[in-house]
């Protein structure tokens, strides 16, 4: 592997080092002309860290904001481009858009505790995919384990009454086939590695994780297994793995013997719990550890990249997934999603107990199963009808475009019932007429590990309606979702309303959808606008929630 891996690395070095001297006598001839028309840069220029797939988006400052727009030089389609005339295709943006697929929701859910409790969440912590993939899309399943691709959008307006702009809304939806009957699903082997530090003895935390595990612990079926890991300082194994038949009363009463010990060693407490997951691996089941912590890591080696490279051997050879699950007001997200993309996994947070029957009930078969490993999308733009593309969101998840069909890169792990949405801004040109962007999933079967793609295509005409007070309702939901977590972070997306008309247009839909999720957005960036004008924000702090669906 690592000498195909080098023969690899060096034939792509071996490229790249050709483009950039064709580059330099390019520039040598171009003179100044180049720098009248170099607006914007490539979404795709730089090498992927081969183990997570992701790698640091261009243009980015550290400030949470995303790589710059993707723009098209002045010309035609490359087929009409005169070769002594115009650039080569190397030096133009490469109009692809390749990432890994995220079906996290914690960032929205933490998002909305924290604006609940009365503060802004950081920036930082505010990541526009997880918010859009926590509301319900409603798109065509697919018939079988793979994936269904919709590719549609609307035109977005310049402000509130205003006709349409160039700019409209992609979106790419992506969904799995429902979850089958509890009674149908293959058997969960689980590992629960739960946090007894200092920091969980506050309200929500440990208290909260104990209601999680003991509403599991109804839920799960005879044949299912579980084990328990607790951490502070250190790790301690406090039931090895138990099937559920005969040992509910066990395990309910290893949870409640669960008190707050001293610092947060999460290092100490996933490699403990992997050697049980390990231990306790049964073939042919869902083996999975399931992480409960404010992440809050303070002892032992607190960077997610080599907590992860210490169990990887284990992750790989016995395909175990890690499921990460949040919990507190303050609560290490970041620390978290790396850890759980890292993993293998996804993470949600949970805020009350009618959340955590949500997560651990309702949509406990697309937390604990798989329909897709390592799945990524990737993106084509028309040439000739696109003049700018920018996907909101993804920045941690971006895969290099050579990358897309490299199955020993990294991708992204999807259940039963799952939805996938990725949503663009994308500049038409003038005239534009005919395919705008074409869309492809690629994924490995969990079993088998054989590579599967699916494809859809929008035409200009799919995305020429209106966005506001348009057709598709659930449309209109994931813009509000998106254009909330850009403005938190100090976006500039196109055509971004003010977040009091983003907290109307919420709080119509909710009455549209009669969909309680929206009406929780409603509320939630009513409290954002709030908080940012000084005054007391409206209502409660109800916790975040994702939807499976």
């Amino acid at each position: 592997m690592d000498q195909r891996n080098g023969k690899r690395t060096g034939a792509r070095a071996g490229a790249r080092a050709g483009r950039r001297a064709g580059a330099v006598a390019l520039l040598l001839a171009a003179g100044m002309v180049l720098t009248a028309c170099g607006a914007g840069g490539s979404s795709d220029g730089a090498t992927a860290d081969k183990r997570s797939g992701a790698r640091p988006p261009q243009g980015t400052t550290g400030d949470g904001k995303g790589a710059p727009d993707a723009v098209a030089p002045d010309q035609g389609r490359p087929s009409e481009a005169s070769g002594d005339q115009a650039e080569p295709e190397r030096a133009a943006p490469d109009y692809l858009s390749t990432f890994a697929l995220d079906v996290d929701t914690a960032s929205y859910g933490y998002a909305r505790s924290t604006l609940g409790n009365g503060t802004l969440p950081d920036p930082v912590n505010v990541r526009p995919e997880e918010f859009v993939n926590s509301f319900k899309q409603g798109y065509e399943r697919p018939k079988g384990n793979g994936f269904s691709v919709t590719v549609d959008g609307a035109r977005i307006t310049t402000g509130k009454g205003s006709g349409p702009s160039d700019w409209s809304l992609l979106r790419v939806g992506l969904a799995t086939k429902a979850a089958p009957p509890s009674s149908e699903r293959p058997p969960a082997s689980l590992t629960f590695v739960v946090d007894i530090s200092g920091s969980m003895a506050g309200p929500g935390r440990l208290g909260l994780a104990k209601k999680s595990l003991n509403i599991l612990t109804d839920e799960l079926r005879d044949d299912d297994s579980v084990s328990l890991v607790t951490f502070s300082d250190e790790a301690e194994t406090r039931l090895p793995m138990t099937r559920l038949q005969g040992n509910r009363n066990k395990i309910r009463d290893a949870v409640e013997a669960m008190e707050p010990a001293q610092s947060t060693n999460v290092e100490a407490g996933i490699m403990r719990g992997y050697e049980e997951s390990v231990k306790g691996h049964r073939k042919g089941v869902n083996n999975r550890v399931v992480l409960l912590s404010d992440a809050l890591a303070n002892t032992g080696d607190t960077n997610a990249d080599n907590i992860l490279e210490r169990i990887d051997s284990a992750r790989r050879e016995y395909g175990i997934t890690l499921f990460g699950v949040g919990v507190g007001s303050d609560y290490g997200d970041a620390f978290m999603e790396r850890l759980t993309n890292r993993g293998d996994g996804h993470t949600t947070y949970v805020g009350d107990e009618e959340q955590a029957r949500k997560v651990f009930v309702d949509q406990l078969p697309a937390h604990i199963e798989l329909r897709a490993r390592d799945a990524k999308a990737q993106v084509a733009f028309d040439r000739g009808n696109v003049k700018q593309f920018r996907l909101i969101g993804y920045e941690n998840r971006k895969v290099a475009d050579e990358d897309f069909r490299d199955d020993s890169v990294d991708g992204g792990e999807v259940g039963p019932g799952h939805t996938v949405t990725a949503l663009y801004a994308v500049r038409l040109r003038e005239g534009a007429s005919g395919e705008v962007a074409r869309a492809t999933v690629r994924w490995l079967d969990p079993k088998t590990r054989k590579a599967s793609e699916e494809s859809g295509s929008a035409q200009t005409g799919t995305i020429d309606g209106r966005l506001w007070d348009g057709e598709s309702q659930r449309l209109q939901v994931a813009a509000v979702a998106a254009y909330f977590a850009d403005t938190l972070r100090g976006g500039d997306l196109p055509g971004a309303p003010a977040l009091r008309e983003l907290a109307s247009r919420a709080g119509k839909l909710a009455d549209e959808t009669e969909d309680s999720s929206v009406r929780k957005l409603a509320t939630a960036i009513g409290q954002a606008e709030a908080l940012r004008n000084g005054t007391e924000p409206e209502g409660g702090g109800d916790e975040g929630e994702g939807e499976i669906g």
